[in-house]
C-alpha cells in the first residue's frame, strides 16, 4: 500500500520537476540547447576560401553554396562557386558560373581571370586570349598573373602543336586573395 501511495505521489509529483520559470531562454548555469545544426558566426565565403586552401573542395563548395542561399547570388559567391568546381575538375559547371559572374559584374578581373584559367585547360587557346584581355584591361595592367595567364594563352594560340608533357612544364592553380585563381609553373 505504501508503495502504492509513493509511486501516485512520484507520478503526480515529476511533470513538474522538469518545469522552470526560465522559459525557453538560456538557464542561469551555463547549460543550455546549442544552436541550430550548421549555424555559424562566420561568412560561408571566408570559410570556404579556408577549406580551398586546405584542399578540402567539395566541403568549399557545400560551404560557398550556403553562403549563395544567405547572402544570395553575387559575383562573390558565383565566382566561388565557379572556382570549387574547377578544383573538382568539373570544368562545364565551372565555365557556366564564371560566366555568369562576369555577366553580373563585367569590371571583376578575377572573375574573368578565373574563366581564362577553365577555357586554358579546355584547350580554347583563342577565347582564353582573348578573356585574358578583358581581364587585363578590367584591372588596368596591375595583376602580373593576369599578365602571365595572357601571356602564356598567347604562347599557346601561336604553337597549336604545344603539349606541356614535351616542354616539362607542369602548372598549377593556385588562388590569390578572394575568389582570384593564377597558373603558376611548378618546379618539375
Amino acid at each position: 500500500m505504501k508503495t502504492r501511495r509513493a509511486l501516485l505521489v512520484l507520478a503526480l509529483i515529476s511533470p513538474l520537476a522538469a518545469c522552470s520559470t526560465g522559459g525557453f531562454g538560456a538557464s542561469n548555469d551555463g547549460v543550455f540547447a546549442p544552436g541550430v545544426a550548421g549555424e555559424t558566426t562566420q561568412d560561408g565565403l571566408t570559410i570556404g576560401h579556408r577549406l580551398m586552401a586546405a584542399g578540402e573542395y567539395e566541403l568549399a563548395l557545400k560551404s560557398y553554396t550556403r553562403a549563395a542561399s544567405q547572402q544570395g547570388l553575387n559575383v562573390d559567391t558565383m565566382s566561388a562557386i565557379g572556382s570549387a568546381n574547377l578544383r573538382l575538375g568539373r570544368l562545364g559547371q565551372a565555365e557556366r558560373w564564371l560566366r555568369r559572374a562576369t555577366d553580373e559584374a563585367p569590371e571583376f578581373p578575377a572573375a574573368w581571370n578565373n574563366l581564362g584559367v577553365i577555357l586554358l585547360e579546355q584547350g580554347k587557346y583563342a577565347e582564353a586570349s582573348e578573356i585574358f584581355r578583358i581581364a587585363f584591361a578590367t584591372d588596368n595592367g596591375k595583376s602580373d598573373q593576369i599578365r602571365e595567364n595572357l601571356r602564356l594563352a598567347l604562347a599557346n594560340l601561336g604553337d597549336p602543336n604545344y603539349d606541356p608533357s614535351q616542354q616539362n612544364q607542369d602548372f598549377k592553380l593556385v588562388r590569390r586573395g578572394t575568389g582570384d585563381f593564377v597558373i603558376l609553373k611548378t618546379a618539375p
